[in-house]
C-alpha cells in the first residue's frame, strides 16, 4: 500500500442531500468573507485597466480566491487591495520565471519536510528492535502543521492564489485539453492554497491517523493458537498473521480442495467476525501466550479456560477518531466543506457518479454470478463467504506453498538482497539495463514492521522506500509478493518525479494510478522468480481472477462510503453506534451484490478491512486501480514495457480521465473486464 498523505485521501461520495448541505455550507462561508464584494469588484476593474483589458478571467479568480481566505489578521480592505494591484503578474516571461523560483522552493520544502517525517516514524514502521512509548509521540508529530499558517502569514499562500488560482475539477475538465503542460503546472501550483487550517487542527489529524496506523500495525493474531472444537491446532505455532492482509492472504493460500485447507479457512473466517463484532478476546491480539477457539469465542492458558476480556468498541473507536480528525478541517475549507467532498473532488479527481456508476453496475452485472458458479464448480462444493477472495484462478494456487517460501527465503534472505536485485527484477520487467540501474539507484529497502508499504521521495536526490516484512529466516513468498506490489509503487515514484517536465507535474492524477502500477508489478511475481506457466488458458484465467478481484474489493469500498456517509449525518455517533452501522452497512451491500451470488445472506465479512480504519477513503483507489491496471495492460501487450511505462506515467499530474487517453486512448471503464471475463468464461470449465 503507498504511504497516505494527510487530507489527501481519496473518498467516494456523499448522498444528493449531503451535496446540498455543502452548498448551503459554502454559501454561508461566503457571507462571513471578511472582503467586501464591492471591494473585489474595484480591485479586479483596476487591474483590468492597468493590464490593458486582458485576462478578465484569470484576474477575477484570482482576487476572488485571495478575498475568500484573507482574514482581519491579514491585514485592512485597503491592505488587501494594495497587496492585489501590487503583487499580480500577468501572463509573460515574469510569471513563469516566478513560477519557475516557487517551484524550485516547494520540492525543497516537500523534500525536507517528508525527510524529517520518514525518519521520525523510522521505530514505530521499521522492524528496528523494542519501540518506547516516546517513539509514538515522535511517529505522531507532523512537521508540515504550521506551513500553512506560515505560508499565510508571510502572505506567499496570498501570492500563489491570485498569479496561480485554483481551478474546479469541472473546469480542468472542460480547459484541460487545450491547456499547455506549462498551464497545467499552472494549475496544478493553484491547487496549492485552497484552505487555512491552523497549525494544532493539522497535528491533531496527524495524531489520529499515526494512532490508528500503530493501532492496525500492532493488530497480530498468533494462528498457531488457534483451537478447533477437538482443542487441535493447525497452524504452524510461530505463525504470526497481520489483521488483515496476512489473514486474508492465508485463507488464499489454502485453496488445496483438501479438508485440512478448508478447516484453515473456516477458522480465519471465524477470526474475522470476531474482529468485525469486536467480540475477540484483547489478549489474544499481538500476545502469543494464550490458545484461543474462536468459534466457541474460549480462551485458554496451558490448557485451562481462562476469562476472556474482549475490547468491544476499540476498532470503531479509532475510526471515529479519524472521523473527527477529518472533519475538524471542515470549517476552514470554503471550497471543500467536508472531508468526503474534499477528499473526493480535490483528491480523486473523477465525479462522484462515475465512480458509484462504475462500482454498482459492474458489481450488478449478469458475469458476477456466472463467475461465482464456477468458482463452486471448480472447488466441488457451495461458496462459503470467504470464496470472496478465491484464489484458484492464479498460477501459484497449484504450486506448493512451501516450495516457493523456500524459493524466496533463499533468494532474500533480507532486505540487502532485495535491493541488490531490484536492477534485475526491472530488466525482466522490460526496462533496458541502464535504465533498470538509473531507477533501482533512487530505491531504498527497509524491514517493516507490518506488512509493507511504498514511501516515496518528495525531491530529486533522495530515495523512495520500499518497506517490506522479511523474517529471520528469510522472505516468505507472502512477503515476496507485498513486496513485488511495493516496487511497483517505487517505480512508478521515480519515474514520476525525475522524468516529469515539471515539479508541479510530478505524480499521478492519485493514489489509484500508482495501485495500477504496483498491481502489474505483482502479476509477474512468478515470471520474476523463473516459474513459467505454459498454459493456454493462463490469460483468461487472469482475466477471471481480475475480474473476481475487483468484485469483492468494489463491495469492500462501498461500505466505506456508506459508513463516512452515515458519520457525516451522524457526527455525535459513539463508538457502539458505529460499530453498529458499519457491521448493518457491510451486510446491506452484502445482500444487494454478495448474497445471491455466494449463497449467504447478511454476511459482515466486507467490514474486516484494516484500511477502513487506519487510511479514511483509501479504499476506493483499488478497484479503480483494477480497472486502470486491466487497461493498461491491454495496451502493454505487444509493445516494451519499460519505454511505455515511461512515457505513460512521465505524464505526471494530469487529471485522471485526460491522463488515461494520453495512455491508452480512451477514459476509465469496466467494459474491457467485463468483455475479457465474459469470453474467458466460454473456455474455462
Amino acid at each position: 500500500m503507498k504511504k497516505i498523505q494527510l487530507f489527501l485521501l481519496i473518498p467516494l461520495a456523499l448522498l444528493f442531500n449531503q451535496c446540498n448541505q455543502n452548498a448551503k455550507q459554502m454559501e454561508q462561508n461566503a457571507s462571513k468573507q471578511f472582503i467586501p464584494q464591492i471591494t473585489v469588484d474595484s480591485i479586479i476593474s483596476k487591474l483590468m485597466t492597468k493590464n490593458g483589458g486582458s485576462n478578465k478571467t484569470l484576474i477575477g479568480k484570482g482576487v476572488k480566491q485571495v478575498a475568500t481566505l484573507w482574514t482581519a489578521k491579514d491585514g485592512t480592505i485597503k491592505e488587501f487591495e494594495n497587496f492585489c494591484l501590487k503583487n499580480y503578474i500577468p501572463s509573460g516571461e515574469m510569471k513563469e520565471k516566478m513560477f519557475q523560483r516557487i517551484s524550485t522552493n516547494f520540492e525543497i520544502l516537500n523534500g525536507y519536510f517528508n525527510r524529517i517525517s520518514l525518519d521520525l516514524k523510522r521505530p514505530m514502521a521499521l522492524d528496528m528492535g523494542e519501540t518506547y512509548p516516546i517513539d509514538e509521540v515522535f511517529a505522531a508529530y507532523e512537521p508540515t502543521s504550521h506551513f500553512t499558517d506560515d505560508f499565510f502569514n508571510n502572505k506567499i499562500a496570498f501570492i500563489v492564489g491570485l498569479n496561480f488560482p485554483f481551478y474546479s475539477l469541472q473546469e480542468k475538465g472542460q480547459s484541460g485539453p487545450k491547456w499547455s503542460r506549462l498551464e497545467w503546472a499552472y494549475a496544478r501550483l493553484g491547487d496549492q492554497f485552497t484552505t487555512r487550517v491552523p497549525a494544532d487542527i493539522v497535528q491533531k489529524g496527524s495524531d489520529a491517523l499515526s494512532n490508528a496506523e500503530n493501532y492496525i500495525a500492532a493488530y497480530n493474531i498468533y494462528v498457531g493458537n488457534l483451537l478447533d472444537d477437538k482443542g487441535k491446532t493447525h497452524f504452524p505455532k510461530d505463525m504470526k498473521l497481520l489483521s488483515h492482509w496476512n489473514l486474508r492472504d492465508e485463507i488464499k493460500a489454502n485453496y488445496d480442495k483438501t479438508e485440512e485447507g478448508l478447516t484453515k479457512q473456516k477458522m480465519i473466517y471465524q477470526v474475522m467476525l470476531r474482529i468485525i463484532d469486536q467480540s475477540i478476546p484483547d489478549s489474544v491480539i499481538n500476545n502469543p501466550r494464550f490458545q484461543w477457539n474462536a468459534f466457541s469465542n474460549k480462551l485458554y492458558k496451558d490448557g485451562k479456560e481462562v476469562a476472556s476480556t474482549p475490547k468491544p468498541d476499540k476498532r470503531y473507536e479509532v475510526l471515529l477518531n479519524n472521523f473527527k480528525a477529518m472533519k475538524a478541517v471542515d470549517q476552514y475549507n470554503p471550497m471543500f466543506p467536508t472531508y468526503i467532498q474534499r477528499a473526493f473532488d480535490a483528491g480523486m479527481e473523477i465525479p462522484m457518479n462515475q465512480v458509484e456508476k462504475l462500482f454498482t453496475e459492474f458489481c450488478a452485472t449478469p458475469e458476477v454470478k456466472q463467475v461465482g458458479a464456477l468458482i463452486s464448480k471448480r472447488l466441488g462444493r457451495p461458496l462459503q463467504p470467504f470464496d470472496i477472495w478465491y484464489d484458484g484462478f492464479k498460477a501459484r494456487s497449484s504450486i506448493d506453498q512451501a516450495m516457493l517460501d523456500k524459493m524466496t527465503k533463499a533468494k532474500y534472505p533480507n532486505t540487502a538482497a532485495v535491493e541488490k536485485d531490484i536492477p534485475n527484477i526491472l530488466v525482466k520487467m522490460g526496462f533496458k539495463s541502464e535504465m533498470a540501474k538509473e531507477i533501482a539507484s533512487h530505491i531504498t529497502v527497509d524491514p517493516a514492521r507490518g506488512s509493507g508499504h511504498a514511501w516515496a521521495s518528495q525531491m530529486k536526490g533522495d530515495k523512495n522506500h520500499l518497506r517490506t516484512r522479511v523474517g529471520q529466516n528469510g522472505m516468505d513468498y507472502k512477503g515476496y509478493n507485498i513486496a513485488v506490489h511495493e516496487l511497483g509503487h517505487n517505480v512508478e515514484q521515480t519515474i514520476s518525479l525525475y522524468m516529469v517536465d515539471n515539479y508541479m507535474m510530478a505524480g499521478v492524477p492519485n493514489t489509484a494510478f500508482t495501485e495500477a502500477f504496483a498491481f502489474t508489478f505483482q502479476k509477474h511475481d512468478l515470471d520474476l522468480l523463473g516459474i513459467t506457466d505454459n498454459d493456454p488458458n493462463k490469460q483468461y484465467m487472469a482475466d477471471l481472477d481480475n475480474f473476481w478481484m475487483s468484485y469483492e474489493i468494489m463491495g469492500v469500498s462501498l461500505v466505506d462510503m456508506k459508513v463516512w456517509t452515515w458519520m457525516y449525518a451522524h457526527p455525535d455517533a459513539t463508538p457502539a453506534q458505529l460499530k453498529e452501522t458499519v457491521i448493518s452497512s457491510a451486510r446491506e451491500v452484502w445482500n444487494k451484490y454478495f448474497a445471491e451470488v455466494l449463497g449467504v445472506k447478511d454476511c459482515p465479512i466486507l467490514a474486516i478491512y484494516s484500511h477502513m480504519i487506519d487510511s479514511p477513503l483509501y479504499l476506493p483507489n483499488y478497484p479503480i486501480g483494477h480497472l486502470i491496471d486491466f487497461q493498461l495492460d491491454q495496451w502493454f501487450k505487444g509493445k516494451n514495457f519499460g519505454e511505455e511505462a515511461i512515457r505513460i506515467y512521465r505524464a505526471g499530474r494530469l487529471i485522471p480521465q485526460e491522463w488515461m487517453k494520453h495512455a491508452v486512448g480512451s477514459e476509465i471503464s469496466i467494459k474491457p473486464m467485463i468483455e475479457a471475463a465474459d469470453a474467458a468464461l466460454k473456455v474455462v470449465k
